[in-house]
């Protein structure tokens, strides 16, 4: 077994992924505190072929040195938006036919490896803040509430990892059945 150089990963430039055709998953930043966290949220969608991520409320925005740590350019090819709050952002969403999720614990949640995304109609994915989650205002404009259910003695992940999480699980689910 050898570790594959860059050259064999077959990567594409910036621009080259920029004309790729995206996933119909946006992910919306209910006020994130930390750059570093967004960054890395950046660098997933990136990963995945997330078409965009809407930054809302006081979510840092590129550029900034903290983002572009941990997102390593994938603040150039992912493209995103800012919205003074989330509820304009998933209002706006909505309004163009988005089945809007939120990553969560709720009452109502349902296990995150339950859900079946009905690709390829277009899904949001609200992601919440590091202390409070995702607001209540949010989740009550929200179809449905997505749980990574968890075994140990803490009941949250960092959102960086739910993030990885989560577009993970809603990305395989897009792709071919392998023979």
């Amino acid at each position: 077994m050898e570790k594959l150089s860059m050259q064999q990963l077959g990567r594409h430039s910036a621009e080259a992924f920029k004309q790729l055709e995206k996933l119909p998953l946006v992910v919306v930043l209910d006020n994130v505190r930390s750059m570093h966290n967004v960054g890395s949220i950046f660098r997933s969608a990136d990963a995945f072929k997330i078409h965009s991520i809407y930054l809302c409320g006081f979510t840092p925005q590129p550029p900034h040195r903290d983002i572009h740590k941990t997102a390593l350019g994938s603040t150039e090819t992912v493209a995103w938006q800012y919205f003074e709050n989330t509820i304009d952002a998933i209002t706006q969403l909505q309004n163009q036919g988005y089945t809007i999720l939120a990553a969560e614990q709720t009452s109502a949640s349902t296990p995150l490896q339950q859900y079946s995304w009905a690709y390829p109609q277009p899904l949001a994915v609200v992601f919440g803040n590091e202390v409070d989650g995702v607001s209540q205002a949010a989740i009550n404009l929200c179809h449905a509430v997505l749980e990574i259910p968890q075994m140990g003695t803490k009941h949250s992940l960092n959102i960086s990892v739910a993030g990885g999480i989560v577009l993970w699980q809603l990305a395989q689910q897009t792709l071919p059945a392998k023979p």
